[in-house]
């Protein structure tokens, strides 16, 4: 049995399709857009663009491995440290992770998000 490999070309200027307001946005109007590539045994793989604003996250139900192909962001971890992201950063957000986004320039990423 042979199975497809999902890919696609293109990913720092393709078209995605818009989301609406990223959920749990306290400040600006940070608007999402968004391809899913793949979906499979509980890991989902896409390409996620989000303009200026921010928002908390608590408790972060899942893990996810990010690298940043565009803008720039910074992440605030629970106890204050931060870490500014920008082309090329890759990030590691593990289950349980609470802290805060915010989005300075507007961000896009690669992303794998595992259940």
């Amino acid at each position: 049995m042979s199975a497809s490999i999902p890919s696609i070309a293109g990913a720092v200027t393709m078209a995605l399709a818009p989301a609406g307001q990223r959920a749990g946005a306290d400040s600006g109007d940070p608007q999402v857009s968004a391809k899913l590539i793949s979906e499979n045994d509980g890991i989902k793989t896409g390409i996620w663009e989000c303009t200026l604003g921010g928002w908390p996250i608590n408790s972060r139900p899942d893990c996810e491995v990010a690298h940043i192909l565009k803008g720039r962001a910074t992440i605030t971890d629970a106890d204050g440290t931060k870490l500014e992201l920008t082309a090329g950063s890759v990030i590691v957000l593990p289950k349980g992770w609470t802290g805060r986004w915010d989005v300075t320039e507007t961000v896009r990423k690669v992303y794998v998000i595992v259940a």
